[in-house]
């Protein structure tokens, strides 16, 4: 018996040693075969490199807004890349918003490794982008994140004040969420990226919508809805019955954005 508990203690603490070195590998998913815009059938959008305050060359695609629309400041979730987020760009733009899809580093053409640090220095270099490069204030941008760009927009939103903030399928963080599925190891305590969104979502004061399936399985909806309990007003969710982590339906989802921020007199049209 003494041998086994010593055998069982040594594979647990090998198992913890090897997740925690090999962390980020096994948190971020990402993919650098990616093709042009119009590969993915995307028109009007252009590519554009930003570079970062520290000195990594990001990968965006950009479409302009229709007259005086607001411009979507998309951070997309962990697989793949921004790539597979088409059928939303276009459904977005089809409502008249401005895109400016965010390749993280690491992911598609952009530079780098990704990181929690990494990622908040891309969402900066695309505010900033927007701001100087494109003349279009804050008030006019609308931050937009998936999954894993949720913390991103979050952190995003506790720093600029922009016109509205939209979270789909966000959860209380990372690392909280990690925790659950990996219950029998100390992930709080091991892991490096935390994206600790329940800990700032109360310093967001731009208009707040959240968007989570029922049906999720990944993140599931109790984290969007403490989320939304924590937040400040105004602050709104449309929770669809049917819908898991990855199947919302992108014309439903950009007519229920356009509603919300023309609700909010974010619309200007």
């Amino acid at each position: 018996m003494y041998y086994l508990l010593i055998t069982i203690t040594t594979l647990y603490i090998g198992v913890i040693v090897i997740m925690t070195i090999f962390q980020r590998q096994l948190l971020y998913l990402p993919n650098k075969d990616i093709g042009t815009p119009e590969q993915y059938g995307l028109s009007g959008f252009s590519e554009e490199s930003i570079k970062t305050s520290d000195n990594v060359t990001i990968q965006t695609w950009f479409r302009p807004a229709k007259e005086k629309l607001p411009t979507i400041l998309y951070f997309h979730g962990n697989a793949s890349h921004i790539g597979n987020r088409a059928g939303i760009y276009s459904a977005l733009a089809g409502k008249g918003f401005g895109v400016l899809a965010v390749s993280y580093r690491g992911y598609g053409k952009s530079e780098g490794t990704p990181n929690e640090q990494g990622l908040y220095n891309d969402g900066r270099a695309a505010i900033k982008f927007l701001t100087t490069n494109k003349n279009i204030p804050l008030n006019n941008i609308i931050i937009y994140g998936e999954s894993l760009g949720t913390g991103v927009s979050t952190q995003m939103a506790s720093e600029y004040k922009v016109g509205a903030v939209v979270l789909q399928a966000p959860y209380t963080s990372v690392s909280g969420r990690a925790a659950e599925i990996y219950f029998f190891i100390p992930v709080k305590l091991v892991m490096a990226d935390h994206f600790d969104s329940l800990s700032k979502i109360d310093k967001i004061t731009s208009p707040l919508l959240i968007v989570h399936g029922e049906m999720d399985e990944t993140i599931p909806i109790r984290h969007g809805k403490t989320l939304l309990e924590a937040a400040n007003q105004p602050k709104e969710a449309t929770f669809f019955p049917d819908v898991g982590h990855n199947n919302f339906d992108s014309a439903t989802v950009a007519s229920t954005v356009f509603n919300f921020v023309k609700k909010y007199g974010v619309l200007t049209d």
